[in-house]
């Protein structure tokens, strides 16, 4: 039940857009074509969403991680003043926002609206990835940071050379679910971004599915009857795209996932 669609999907974007508009793809490809491809790869709008989506997901990733472990190391020490404090400020969030219009206005008020990181630090810490990993590094013998501090080293030295390699299965997780959440995300690029190319990919992607159909035409290079042709096929091809850089990451930090998160949980 979970495969079935998978193979669909992959089997139609390689199917031509007459089979698939009659709907005759049950479940291998028929009349084998790479149109639907060369349609959307012939789309300049297309690449200009990969490579701002490749911008958004890398730097912002980077600064999620960076940010993260750096709150997570200092929110586990216990000599931190008002510790509790600043974690139920963390926490509070989670449960309560100020809402969609004060929100834009915050963004338009530091001068963030139209800016390639109005999609970057507004989400530069999720409060529930932090717990994980503040509870990873609480979870850690405090003997090893004392010894540290023994022979001469610093917040900074602790965190990078000794908190970091001890706590990297939690880690390879969190850049997965950050990695997926900038890669996924297109509705604060909607209500932020209006220069269209800062668009990022899945924004790109929702204009040519469900935006009006003569716009979303005329941006594939496409006349009316061609784009009812290919309508359907483009949707296929397009959904592989966006998922395809998600899946060549995943294998790379599969090892470290049920680890990682258990660890977190626990």
């Amino acid at each position: 039940m979970v495969l079935y669609p998978c193979i669909f999907v992959v089997s139609a974007s390689f199917s031509s857009g007459t089979a698939v508009q009659a709907g005759k793809v049950v479940l291998f490809p028929v009349d084998f074509s790479l149109e639907g491809y060369k349609t959307v790869f012939n789309t300049k709008t297309v690449w200009i969403g990969f490579a701002n989506s490749l911008f958004y997901t890398f730097v912002g990733t980077a600064i999620n991680v960076a940010m993260t472990m750096t709150a997570g190391y200092c929110l586990s020490r216990k000599d931190l003043p008002g510790r509790n404090g600043i974690m139920l400020l963390f926490t509070f969030t989670m449960f309560f926002s100020g809402g969609l219009i004060p929100t834009y206005i915050l963004i338009k008020n530091l001068g963030l609206i139209d800016s390639l990181f109005a999609l970057i630090f507004p989400v530069a810490i999720n409060t529930w990835n932090l717990i994980i990993l503040r509870t990873t590094i609480s979870g850690l013998p405090e003997s090893l940071v004392e010894s540290a501090r023994i022979d001469g080293a610093n917040d900074f030295v602790i965190l990078w050379k000794l908190i970091v390699p001890l706590v990297k299965p939690t880690l390879a997780v969190l850049v997965l679910y950050y990695v997926v959440g900038h890669w996924n995300s297109w509705f604060n690029a909607m209500l932020y971004i209006k220069d269209r190319d800062k668009f990022p990919l899945q924004l790109i992607l929702r204009e040519i599915l469900i935006a009006n159909t003569s716009n979303a035409a005329s941006s594939m290079g496409l006349d009316l009857s061609e784009m009812d042709k290919y309508k359907q096929l483009v949707k296929y091809c397009t959904t592989v795209i966006a998922t395809l850089p998600i899946l060549c990451v995943y294998p790379f930090l599969q090892k470290y996932f049920v680890k990682g998160v258990m660890i977190g949980a626990v």
